[in-house]
């Protein structure tokens, strides 16, 4: 069975560490009525040299892969990062990053294009932008031109920068781009992304929900989703590939849409 890993964060060596434990040190601790509890994060290497070998191990036979600029001057530096990274290891797939202040949209989206990269990753409560921003619209309409998807962290109680209605606004406003919302729609706001995201050019993936112990929310959402928009991923190096897999396999969602979401969607997806 084909298994592509959609949603994994990779970093340049020399800053790995520090990256890991600052967005571990940005989760740890949640807790609203949709996550009971505070779950023990992962504090895997986020490095390549670790993500290949768990893949290879896991049985995860491709994987989407990039990082998140927090500063304009960092985006052509991890989009060059990506490329050279996926070049080496044509396993990989890779997405690349903006900032809502950089100054070129048009220009490093032709460079993506060129290096082979075939969405943008961006997480608004990092970034610190709302995610329907009227900056970030010129965006998304040369995105959509460039058949480019975006992939954005969507869900956080205790922001407004990336609520699913901000996800929802993008979406209908550019019904020629592919939306993907991570985390079953919105990361500890699965009820409203249920509520707003059921939109033809809308995706979601498995990523961070399992882990917190969100299960009746994934089966809710895979249950209202387009089976063939719904992905496969474990937010590497938060959670670790083989434990990802189990839990999503305590679904006992039945061979068939095991099959579509593990691999096949995203497949499929990558030739639209």
């Amino acid at each position: 069975m084909l298994i592509i890993d959609s949603h994994v964060h990779i970093f340049q060596p020399n800053i790995a560490l520090a990256a890991v434990l600052a967005t571990n040190s940005f989760y740890e601790g949640s807790c609203n009525e949709e996550i009971p509890a505070p779950v023990n994060l992962g504090h895997l290497p986020g490095t390549v040299k670790d993500l290949l070998p768990r893949m290879e191990s896991d049985g995860v036979d491709r994987a989407v892969v990039f990082s998140t600029a927090t500063a304009p001057h960092q985006v052509e530096v991890i989009n060059r990062f990506i490329r050279d990274t996926c070049r080496e290891n044509p396993q990989l797939i890779g997405v690349g990053t903006m900032h809502p202040d950089y100054p070129d949209f048009e220009g490093e989206v032709r460079r993506m294009k060129e290096f082979g990269l075939v969405g943008i990753k961006l997480h608004p409560d990092i970034q610190r932008f709302k995610l329907d921003d009227e900056r970030l619209m010129p965006l998304y309409e040369i995105m959509s031109a460039e058949n480019l998807f975006l992939i954005a962290h969507t869900g956080d109680y205790r922001f407004d920068y990336s609520t699913p209605s901000r996800m929802a606004h993008v979406a209908k406003t550019f019904p020629k781009l592919r939306c993907v919302a991570p985390h079953c729609g919105g990361w500890s706001e699965w009820t409203e992304a249920r509520e707003c995201l059921n939109l033809p050019n809308v995706y979601i993936d498995t990523s961070s929900t399992l882990p917190f112990n969100a299960y009746e929310a994934a089966r809710k959402a895979i249950a209202l989703f387009d089976p063939t928009h719904i992905f496969f991923g474990t937010d590497y190096p938060m959670w670790e590939p083989g434990e990802e897999l189990e839990r999503f396999f305590s679904l006992n969602l039945g061979d068939e849409l095991n099959e579509m979401i593990l691999g096949k969607n995203f497949e499929n997806f990558l030739s639209e």
